[in-house]
Formats: structure tokens, C-alpha cells, sequence
């Protein structure tokens, strides 16, 4: 049986302890939560760690979409310089965003409502890496969410 945080050794304030110890922090909140010790919990900072973390699972997730479109566009535009390290950053991304989609369905009416937005995250990322002119680009994402995701699509 693992040692108990709660000992006498352990600061009582777990509001302190928030910023002197993370990690003792996180696992003495635990342990109070656990026990049913809600009352004795660090709430405050346990609701704004709750809200971190489903931020930094939309941010991957956008992140992903960003990397997956620069790519498609590149795939689609430069069918020249098509090779395996481009198609397996597609299938690597999809792949991704599929596992975080599954994880968090949630997300994903997020993600159609702000495709728009990440198209041109995309196409930013797309002219750094090709140096191919903005107005290359379709204006509007020329894919579906369904397209994006999708395990075969290559645009042509």
C-alpha cells in the first residue's frame, strides 16, 4: 500500500501547497477527493486545472487540423513534390484527430464551427513552408470535415 500525502508532514493548506509543490498538490487533492474530504479540497484550483486540460485538448486538436490542412493543400497544389513524408504526416494527423475526436466527441461540432479559422492557420503555414504566393490558396476550404478525416482521401 502506497504511503498516505495526507501524513502530518504534509503542509494543511493545499491552497499553498498549489504553488510550492504541483505534483504534491495534485495527488494530495486526489487523495482528499477520494476520500470524500471535498470540504479539505483545493476546489478553485482543481476547477481551473479541469478547464486547462479541456483547453489543451482543443488546442491539439486545432493544432492537428492546422498541420493535417497545410498538407492537403500542399498534396493538392504540388502534386510535384507528392512523397511519403507528406502522406504519412496526413495519415499520422488523421490518425490523431480521429483517437482526440473519439475521446472527446465534443469536439468535434467545435471543429466544424471554426474550420473556417483554421483553413487559414493552414494556409499561413502552407505559404511559410512552399513559398507558393497567398492567392494560391482557395479562399474557402475546399474540403469537407468528412474529406478531412476521412482515411483514404488524397485531393487530387
Amino acid at each position: 500500500m502506497k504511503p498516505s500525502v495526507l501524513g502530518p508532514a504534509a503542509p494543511a493548506n493545499t491552497k499553498d501547497l498549489y504553488d510550492q509543490d504541483f505534483f504534491e498538490w495534485t495527488a494530495r487533492n486526489a487523495e482528499l477527493l477520494r476520500a470524500g474530504r471535498v470540504d479539505e479540497a483545493d476546489l478553485g484550483h482543481i476547477a481551473e486545472e479541469i478547464e486547462d486540460m479541456g483547453r489543451s485538448e482543443r488546442r491539439e486538436l486545432e493544432s492537428r487540423v492546422a498541420v493535417l490542412l497545410s498538407h492537403l493543400l500542399k498534396w493538392q497544389l504540388q502534386p510535384g513534390r507528392r512523397g511519403r513524408s507528406w502522406q504519412a504526416t496526413i495519415r499520422v494527423q488523421r490518425t490523431e484527430l480521429l483517437r482526440l475526436l473519439a475521446e472527446s466527441p465534443s469536439l468535434k461540432p467545435r471543429l466544424r464551427r471554426d474550420l473556417s479559422e483554421l483553413y487559414g492557420l493552414a494556409i499561413d503555414r502552407a505559404v511559410g513552408e512552399t513559398e507558393l504566393p497567398d492567392d494560391v490558396f482557395p479562399p474557402a476550404c475546399p474540403f469537407s470535415l468528412d474529406q478531412i478525416l476521412a482515411p483514404g482521401f488524397f485531393p487530387e
